[in-house]
This record gives structure tokens, C-alpha cells and sequence, in this order.
């Protein structure tokens, strides 16, 4: 009889659909909305584009550099996911090799285990300028370096890039916007290697013995074989260093506050809704940021269900 009526699988996800509407949709739909609104105007008389030429025009880049902030993600984008999977891939490759594998993968996995906050706070004292303090300038200091300011030298380091685009751009790369990326490669890289280390256990070893019988080396067994049949993992994992990029808040602001044009998306908008009293910007900082992630999420849905249809 359960199976008959329609209305009982409902019943019971209600409670779910309720609190997803009350915390989830509803504020999304309501963002959107007051991204539309006048600055300083919670009563609708009319829709604007104003906060959105905001975000494109930078009027005000001393108070709220979004074109930095822009760029900033979009090299967190880059560099931090490629660098944590590229990583995480090598170091379950090799772990894989080594006696005492379960040692080696706990001691790259133990950063995963620290609050994030808890991680910025520590490398912030890393990076800490003065000598008797910074790890990192201390040992500079030894091996007679001169201390650096990691994370408050906005000079970028002359790479082929330092001046790639126009000059009414700003350049992201620059020191502190590295130094954060490292953080966030070094707090990620377990994840990856979990990962990516389960996914290389399901690859049958009668398929890499039999390449190595065939005379293949361990480069192309790891070019033709490990890499084709990890792709679907590397996309998985992919996936959610992308997001977690594109959101990253908690360690920028804790190191930095966003200062020294280390602004992302994600501090642009707490700083417009919260500290500049500017709501209406920053529930349009907020749907630029929705705009990204949604994408990515739809292609892995998709990327997920179509896996599913092919088993």
C-alpha cells in the first residue's frame, strides 16, 4: 500500500525540502533581489545595475579593489588546483612504493586534521617578518639572506608573466598572493593524495605487470596506464579544489584581511555587506561568486550521472 501512494516519499523529505528552502533558497533568491536594488534602499523602487558596474568599473580601488579580487580567484583557480593535484597524484604514485606507506600518507594527510583557521594562524607566524619570530625569515637569516615580507610585499617576483596585460590591469603575481596559494596547496594536498591513492588501489596490477612484461618503463606506465584509468577520480578531485577556491575566505582573511591586493571574491563581499555597510554590493559580489560555482556543479552532476549510466 506504501508504494501505491504517491504522497508518502514526500511526507517524509519535507522536513529536508523545509529547511533547505528556509536556508538555502530563500536566501539565494533574496540576494538576487537586493543585488538589484538601489545602494541604501531596502524598499523596491526599481531595479539597477549599479552594483554590477560597480564589480566591472572599479570606481573605488583603495576601498574595494575588485579587479584584484577578480584575478586573485582566478589564480587560485589555476595554480592552487593544478599545484594540489599534480602533488597529490606524484605522492600517491610514490607512497604507493614505499614500506612504510600508511606512515607516509598520515604525515601528508595530518595538515587536513588542523582547523583552517588554526593553519592561517600558524603560518602567519611563518611568514612573520622579523627574524626572531618568522620561521621562514629565520632561516633566510642563517644562510645569509635577507628577510622577506611574504605576506605584505606586493612586489612581483619578475617572472615572464610579471607584466603580462594591459596596464590598467592589476598583476596577481606577486608575492603574498603566492605565499597564501602555498598554504592552501599544503592544507589540501592529503585530500588528493586519499583520494587519488584509492582510486590508483582500484587499478588491476595484472594490467601494469603486463605492461612492464611488454617493455613499457615506469613514465609511460604512468602516462598510458595510471593516467587514463585515474581521469574520472582526477575530475572528482579537481572538482572540489575548484570550489574550494573559488569560496576560499577563511584563509585570506585570517592572514592577510584581504590587504596588500590579496582580496578575493569571497572577502570583496564581506567587506562590501558588512564592513563598508554596503549590502546591495555585496549581494552582487555574492551572485558573481554563485555564478561560478553553479557551472562547475552542474558539469559534475552531470559528469556523475552520466558514470552511473555507463556501469
Amino acid at each position: 500500500m506504501v508504494g501505491r501512494k504517491w504522497w508518502v516519499p514526500w511526507l517524509w523529505l519535507s522536513p529536508a525540502l523545509l529547511l533547505s528552502g528556509i536556508f538555502l533558497l530563500y536566501p539565494t533568491i533574496d540576494t538576487i533581489r537586493r543585488s538589484f536594488l538601489p545602494k541604501g534602499s531596502d524598499a523596491f523602487i526599481g531595479f539597477t545595475l549599479d552594483n554590477y558596474r560597480f564589480i566591472v568599473d572599479n570606481p573605488q580601488p583603495l576601498v574595494a579593489d575588485t579587479h584584484s579580487a577578480l584575478l586573485n580567484n582566478l589564480m587560485w583557480l589555476t595554480v592552487f588546483t593544478t599545484i594540489t593535484v599534480a602533488l597529490g597524484l606524484v605522492i600517491a604514485v610514490l607512497a604507493a612504493r614505499v614500506r612504510y606507506e600508511a606512515v607516509a600518507k598520515s604525515a601528508i594527510f595530518i595538515p587536513m586534521a588542523i582547523s583552517f583557521v588554526a593553519a592561517s594562524v600558524i603560518w602567519r607566524f611563518m611568514y612573520e617578518f622579523n627574524p626572531g619570530i618568522g620561521t621562514i625569515n629565520a632561516v633566510l637569516k642563517e644562510v645569509g639572506g635577507e628577510p622577506t615580507r611574504w605576506l605584505q610585499d606586493t612586489g612581483a617576483p619578475q617572472t615572464p608573466f610579471t607584466h603580462a596585460g594591459p596596464d590598467s590591469l592589476p598583476h596577481p603575481i606577486q608575492i603574498n598572493n603566492f605565499a597564501l596559494v602555498f598554504v592552501g596547496v599544503w592544507m589540501w594536498t592529503g585530500f588528493a593524495m586519499v583520494v587519488l591513492s584509492a582510486g590508483l588501489k582500484g587499478i588491476s596490477t595484472d594490467i601494469l605487470e603486463a605492461a612492464r612484461v611488454d617493455g613499457a618503463n615506469e613514465w609511460q606506465i604512468f602516462r598510458r596506464i595510471i593516467i587514463p584509468n585515474l581521469s574520472p577520480t582526477i575530475a572528482v578531485v579537481a572538482t572540489t579544489l575548484v570550489i574550494q577556491a573559488l569560496k576560499k575566505f577563511d584563509l585570506v582573511w585570517v592572514m592577510t584581511a584581504g590587504k596588500f591586493k590579496t582580496d578575493v571574491v569571497a572577502t570583496l563581499f564581506y567587506k562590501e555587506a558588512f564592513l563598508f555597510n554596503n549590502p546591495e554590493i555585496g549581494a552582487a559580489v555574492a551572485v558573481v561568486l554563485l555564478l561560478w560555482v553553479v557551472p562547475i556543479m552542474v558539469i559534475s552532476i552531470r559528469r556523475f550521472q552520466f558514470q552511473e549510466e555507463t556501469r
